[in-house]
């Protein structure tokens, strides 16, 4: 979907789609556990996670989070915004144990935009979704801040 300067004015509520789905495995949870250096068990440690009450290793919650970016991303362009910046989590829970090996995805929401700094303060609702059970994992609020290629334009 493409939204317009004029379309992220007026946006209320605004239904932006669905990503693909994507496969959070062990690797992808290894990797993450290296780079924050998170290296609890639950995380990292296959065969102890294996007699857990999940029943193995599980995403970090962090992980699903850092995903929001390219997935909210792949369902949505601003071609009239030459650049977002990341502005803040107003809200996130996860809900539940996201299993290595799952499908996530994003479905999103652009709940309302205003105009600050030059740009627009975007306010997204987002629920990253597991494939197999359809129940939701993560919900969150983030906000982006979007400004216009031609600051004239707006």
């Amino acid at each position: 979907m493409k939204l317009s300067l004029a379309e992220v004015r007026s946006a209320d509520n605004l239904d932006l789609g669905t990503s693909s789905w994507i496969r959070i495995d062990q690797d992808k949870i290894d990797r993450f556990a290296e780079a924050t250096e998170d290296r609890q068990w639950i995380h990292v440690d296959v065969e102890r996670a294996r007699d857990s009450e999940v029943g193995g290793t599980i995403a970090h919650g962090f992980l699903l989070l850092s995903l929001l970016p390219k997935l909210f991303f792949e369902i949505v362009e601003f071609p009239d915004l030459g650049r977002m910046l990341n502005f803040g989590v107003e809200k996130v829970r996860f809900l539940r144990p996201v299993p290595s090996g799952s499908e996530i995805r994003l479905e999103a929401r652009l709940v309302s935009a205003r105009k600050r700094a030059g740009g627009y303060l975007m306010r997204i609702y987002g629920e990253m979704c597991l494939r197999d059970s359809g129940r939701r994992a993560m919900v969150t609020e983030v906000l982006f801040l979007g400004f216009p290629d031609d600051p004239a334009a707006d």
